[in-house]
């Protein structure tokens, strides 16, 4: 199967809620046959939605990915396509999605425009570095603005939006669009079943000039990515041909200088064909991607990686399934080389050896068997012992690390139990099984109370995981009131001296040391660990125990127990006894000395503050903001839309905002939608931290053996 890889496309398509994307999703899978039926997402029946949850709901819960082909100037392009959700409780799909893809398609809704979710996804794929096309959607719909879409992705996105057609008509009358590039008109038939299901013709005479105008834009865009085109422009733009055009914008795309913009009703099927054209056009394929570095585990060394099948072999981990049939699935981008079925791989996170039993070319939820797997590619390999999301598989003669992903920490949390006592393993089994798919959901045991306690991005996640529960793995729960996941931080720098000593008869344990704890380096988290030790005072086999001992004792701190996120620890003295002295004394030691210290630096509770975006009519302001000041929220700005409705965005602490979907209902007879992002963490109000203390009941354990 060595193909060209020239023609392979590895792209998502994301967006904010309710723009379209699976409804865009579903319409290419139909035009490059893939499937003889259009699903509809209203229907429930969408091919990429195949989880009950999502079709119930009509919303995009876990990125599908599927494989179908285009066929574009007499060439077979292969696309692996991956469908992201929207929703804001699902950024990892996105974010893992998109650290694998080559280009995506951002989806818009041309009468929402640039929604707060746009923002997200659109920063995310610029973190990873990837070329994008805009599909402006929805151009049937009342209200309908292309170009005012256009004007949006540059004020709000800083993006440079080069419209590739304009549209013929808008709203009801939204018939076709005008190819800027060929400078023909295309009328779609809406009702017509066919993959060809359009004509040709010339731009109608009252358009004529506008469209010159806007090819022009288009041509001089282009020209700005190379010289010889620019020439070309000052001494005669009509000398210029269309692949030279198409080329321009391509190597502009590929370096992310321009966004090309298109347009179309993907519900009506209009406008889908052209945007796959552009696809193939203007996104890169993994060749134009270059090469891949990663880390040589053994040396610590930068290693390059070639798209090629001839090179060793190393793929990305991005997503782990369970499937009824075949069990856990892991989804591997493959980066370089070549992987049969049955072969070898080293996981570099683990340095140890893992089986490839079978390999898939994925298909929403279906798997179709295939030999082996080549650079550029995605596709699911089963039959694995341990692999994780970000996991890097390699050649086990040539080890090497990519750059694995990071992912936010849960806000929210909530517990749970059995209804019967026979369900306990059950749950168990379920909840490893989920927090090994989903690396934003965690399953903590609290020893104090023996709960459970499952945490995750928001309220709409939790429901979701609590609803898989009960259908895939057959388990009923009760559930708890959802808590906030707060965080315990210090704000002044202490010097402690603590010794440890135990006489038991025999050999006893003596561990001493001196040392400084203070809040960490601004922009360091986890624990910040110095060692000035001198003179051997403390054996240097200790010090890694005493550091061990703070990273341990960081996961509760001293006021309710909850984890301390960075911290700053210097060991500036101590001493040891020749014989009582061990690894153990020292680490205990340490844990008592965070907890003796800590108290004294005037520690403090951390909040997770959302940041929160509503949407109202002008009338419903009024009672919106006072009831967010009443929530201890900040409001940061007030815009208004191009259709009169205002835009408050506001910082709110979420323990206020359980429950805020329905009061933000009741205010505003419905007619107010509001989205909700974390943002960062902040320090309590002192009366409220004192109350969340109470409640905690947390007493830390002075003794530790």
């Amino acid at each position: 199967m060595a193909r060209d890889l020239k023609f392979t496309r590895n792209i998502g398509i994301m967006a904010h809620i309710d723009a379209g994307k699976t409804t865009t999703s579903e319409r290419i899978l139909y035009y490059t046959g893939k499937t003889h039926k259009i699903g509809e997402v209203h229907e429930g029946a969408a091919t990429m939605d195949w989880m009950v949850q999502e079709q119930e709901r009509g919303i995009t819960i876990t990125s599908a990915a599927t494989t179908a082909f285009w066929h574009y100037k007499g060439d077979t392009y292969q696309i692996n396509l991956i469908d992201t959700p929207g929703h804001v409780d699902f950024t990892v799909e996105v974010e893992r999605s998109l650290r694998v893809l080559d280009g995506t398609v951002a989806t818009f809704c041309a009468v929402g425009r640039v929604q707060p979710q746009s923002e997200t996804v659109w920063r995310q794929a610029d973190k990873y570095g990837v070329p994008k096309i805009a599909y402006v959607n929805k151009m049937d719909r009342v209200g309908a603005d292309f170009l005012a879409v256009v004007e949006e992705i540059k004020t709000k996105l800083g993006a440079k939006a080069v419209p590739l057609c304009l549209p013929i008509g808008a709203e009801d009358k939204f018939e076709g669009i005008i190819d800027l590039i060929a400078m023909k008109a295309i009328y779609y038939d809406a009702n017509s079943e066919a993959l060809v299901n359009y004509e040709i013709r010339d731009i109608p005479a009252n358009m004529l000039d506008e469209a010159r105008t806007w090819r022009d834009n288009l041509v001089e865009a282009a020209a700005e990515s190379d010289e010889a085109l620019m020439e070309k422009f000052f001494e005669d733009p009509e000398s210029i041909t269309e692949d030279e055009i198409i080329a321009a914008l391509r190597t502009a795309t590929i370096n992310m200088s321009i966004v090309p913009a298109c347009c179309g009703s993907s519900f009506k099927n209009k406008g889908v064909q052209f945007l796959l054209d552009a696809v193939m056009r203007y996104l890169p394929s993994p060749l134009d991607k270059g090469t891949i570095v990663g880390t040589n585990p053994n040396t610590g060394e930068e290693e390059d990686r070639h798209a090629t099948a001839s090179e060793p072999f190393c793929a990305l981990v991005f997503k782990i399934a369970t499937d009824p049939f075949v069990g856990r699935l892991a989804f591997l981008r493959a980066y370089s080389g070549k992987l049969d079925a049955g072969s070898y791989v080293l996981n570099t996170r683990t340095g140890k050896k893992e089986r490839v039993s079978r390999l898939y070319q994925m298909h929403s939820n279906k798997q179709n068997p295939i030999e082996f797997v080549e650079a550029g590619d995605i596709c699911a390999a089963v039959g694995f012992k341990d692999l994780r999301t970000g996991d890097t598989i390699c050649a086990e003669d040539h080890p090497v690390t990519l750059e694995a992903m990071e992912f936010p920490d849960p806000v929210i949390g909530i517990a749970v139990e059995p209804k019967t006592s026979k369900d306990l393993e059950k749950l168990g089994v379920a909840l490893a099984k989920l927090a090994e798919e989903d690396p934003t959901f965690t399953v903590k045991s609290d020893h104090e109370t023996g709960q459970t306690v499952i945490s995750g991005m928001g309220e709409l996640h939790l429901d979701i995981i609590v609803d898989r529960l009960r259908r895939e793995f057959g388990v009923e729960i009760n559930q708890g009131a959802p808590q906030v996941n707060y965080k315990e931080a210090i704000t002044t720098t202490v010097q402690h001296r603590e010794v440890f000593k135990k006489q038991t008869g025999g050999r006893g344990k003596f561990a001493d040391i001196i040392v400084e704890i203070g809040p960490a380096d601004e922009g360091h988290t986890g624990l910040q660990f110095d060692n000035q030790v001198k003179g051997g005072n403390i054996p240097k086999e200790y010090i890694p125990c005493i550091q061990k001992g703070f990273e341990t004792a960081m996961a509760n701190g001293v006021l309710a127990g909850y984890e301390v996120p960075s911290l700053k620890v210097t060991v500036l003295d101590g001493s040891f006894h020749p014989v009582d002295s061990d690894q153990l004394s020292f680490e205990i030691c340490a844990r008592m000395a965070f907890r003796h210290a800590c108290p004294k630096a005037h520690p403090v509770l951390l909040e997770p503050i959302m940041s929160l975006e509503v949407v109202t009519p002008e009338e419903y302001m009024g009672d919106i903001v006072g009831d967010l000041n009443r929530r201890r929220g900040q409001i940061n700005a007030m815009d208004s839309t191009s259709n009169g409705a205002r835009i408050i965005k506001a910082f709110v602490p979420l323990s206020e905002q359980f429950g805020y979907v329905t009061v933000l209902r009741t205010l505003s007879s419905g007619r107010a939608a509001s989205t909700m992002t974390f943002d960062h963490y902040s320090e309590v109000p002192a009366n409220l931290a004192k109350e969340v203390i109470e409640k905690s009941g947390y007493k830390s354990s002075e003794d530790d053996e």
